[in-house]
């Protein structure tokens, strides 16, 4: 017997930074979007703990017991006496170390795979629970949607979306590490006052209407500069999408994907065609959201 969860990525809509917290974390206003690139999670009964990768950038994806869904599954054997002994194969179509929540969204998959290959029963707030964890993002991979997360970003308030939303994404040729993203936050900020993370009122309400020209004039990130700091080519992606009609580009979280959103998939289409031929990116991907969370579809 074996379990398949498919699992979104993400993109920030609005990502507001406080400043640092003595336990080196930052207070966070984050608006979560889940766009339509997906991770697979199979979990399957073995003799030890082992994880297996396929796909796009499969070769930097961690094999060993750091990896999140290994993790997830050793989270909840813990917690009902079992012993995490499954091989984790992961399908990965979400770009590693991209800044769309690849890797929590593993672990949320493989949390929700591990629970119905096993029986536990654990309910919607064990899992939330386990998923804050694992990590500040790895609960709204679970919940999907849009939501807002508070504190680290763990605690969700689920939100309304009016409509569909099309995006399309630029892959970066490496990635961005996000400590080293916060870090250069913190060095940026130094001795600026960082005002308490606070959701945009104008952004919600453009998600509960749906009008994408409304969220393009209230998206934000506040990482961003960090990002564009430690990778200045960003700059020329974000250009380059701009000048082919997107009607906003921003970094998605930590980087170093962009993020373009675009009025409709014929648009989406044109800008994407662009971003291939710019040279300032390795791929482009589009997608609509929001799409529903981790979710399992076979098993």
């Amino acid at each position: 017997m074996s379990v398949t969860v498919r699992v979104p990525a993400k993109v920030n809509v609005q990502l507001a930074v406080g400043a640092a917290r003595p336990d080196g974390f930052h207070d966070l206003a984050n608006v979560f979007l889940a766009v339509g690139l997906h991770d697979e999670v199979t979990v399957t009964p073995a003799d030890v703990l082992r994880v297996t990768c396929s796909g796009p950038d499969a070769a930097q994806v961690p094999l060993d017991r750091t990896n999140l869904a290994a993790r997830a599954a050793e989270a909840l054997a813990a917690r009902h006496g079992l012993s995490p002994d499954v091989h984790l194969h992961i399908a990965k179509d979400i770009p590693v170390a991209g800044g769309m929540a690849g890797g929590s969204a593993d672990g949320a998959a493989a949390l929700l795979a591990c629970d119905a290959l096993w029986g536990t029963g654990a309910s919607r707030a064990e899992l939330l629970d386990i998923c804050a964890e694992l990590g500040s993002d790895v609960p709204f991979s679970l919940v999907g949607g849009a939501a807002l997360g508070v504190g680290r970003g763990e605690r969700l308030t689920e939100l309304q979306v009016g409509g569909t939303f099309h995006w399309v994404f630029a892959m970066a040729e490496r990635g961005l590490s996000t400590p080293a993203v916060f870090r250069e936050f913190d060095r940026l900020a130094e001795g600026v006052g960082i005002p308490e993370p606070v959701a945009s009122a104008d952004l919600l309400d453009a998600l509960a209407k749906g009008d994408p020209d409304a969220l393009a004039a209230t998206v934000s990130n506040d990482l961003q500069p960090a990002a564009l700091s430690l990778f200045p080519e960003l700059a020329d992606t974000l250009a380059a999408g701009r000048a082919a009609g997107a009607l906003t580009a921003l970094v998605s979280g930590s980087g170093p994907t962009t993020a373009f959103l675009v009025r409709d998939a014929e648009a989406g289409g044109k800008v994407a065609a662009a971003l291939r031929t710019s040279g300032t990116c390795r791929t482009v991907r589009t997608a609509q959201a929001p799409a529903p969370g981790a979710t399992v579809i076979s098993g």
